[in-house]
């Protein structure tokens, strides 16, 4: 099964300790694989070491956001958590006194 490099985005279950892993990067240039756990966890691992897993396809699992606190609302979107749709703070009402290094005189 692990004869080929992941594509990001992919999902797997490590078979040794049944664990879920999505993949989210993937540099050929220094020879890693940046894998994501269910958990939350982050870990590097060697593309050398990628065939010796014993790995298996697996689906998206439903609550996978939930070690992330995110709320079902926010799955269309994931900037929509960054981005708040109302902008009625007075603080968003305030200019800088500079634009790109220029000073208003």
């Amino acid at each position: 099964m692990s004869h080929y490099l992941p594509n990001i985005g992919q999902w797997f279950q490590d078979l040794s300790n049944r664990q879920l892993f999505e993949v989210v990067a993937l540099d050929r240039d220094s020879g890693t694989i940046q894998i994501q756990y269910v958990d939350g966890e982050i870990t590097d691992m060697e593309v050398e070491n990628w065939g010796d897993l014993l790995l298996t396809p697996a689906a998206e699992p439903e609550d996978w956001r939930t070690a992330f606190e995110l709320d079902e609302e926010f799955s269309g979107d994931p900037d929509a958590a960054l981005h708040p749709t109302q902008w009625a703070s007075p603080l968003s009402r305030i200019e800088p006194d500079t634009v790109l290094g220029i000073e208003d005189l």
